[in-house]
Formats: structure tokens, sequence, C-alpha cells
């Protein structure tokens, strides 16, 4: 195998072992309640540590990929969900 291939082997097998972290918390299998209204989220059970954030609530800045973070807009839809 070429030095080329073999730095693009390695480079790509850097890049798989990077995949799982981006979705640590689950998000990625959420993102069907985004446009929903926050009472779809009463029936779920959500990870210790998850973050309804509203509008107006404070939050810290610390940054954790295990923790779920679920945007919710005034009018009480879900706007996001994501890591952080």
């Amino acid at each position: 195998m070429g030095k080329a291939a073999l730095v693009l082997v390695l480079g790509l097998a850097g890049c798989v072992a990077a995949v799982p972290e981006q979705d640590a918390c689950g998000a990625a299998g959420l993102q069907d309640l985004i446009g929903q209204k926050d009472d779809a989220l009463a029936a779920m059970t959500f990870p210790q540590g998850t973050r309804f954030l509203y509008p107006g609530t404070p939050v810290t800045e610390d940054y954790r990929p295990d923790r779920l973070n679920i945007d919710i807009d005034q009018a009480e839809r879900i706007t996001g969900v994501w890591c952080g």
C-alpha cells in the first residue's frame, strides 16, 4: 500500500472513531420531535441531566457531549434537540 493510501485509510479511521461522540446523548434519534408541542415530551423518558430549554432558562456554558438539550420556543414547540 502506498503512503498516500495509508494516510487516507488512517484519516478515515480517525473520522469513524469520532462519530459516536458526536451523538453521545442520543439526539440524532429524537430529531422527529422538532416542530411538535412540548406536551409530546410528557410520555417520554430522558437521561438524567437532560435540559429542557424554554426562553429565558438559565444554562451553564460547559460542554458535555453526553448531555441532551431540548430547545422549546415561546409557542411551546420543540425547535431543537442537541448534545452539549
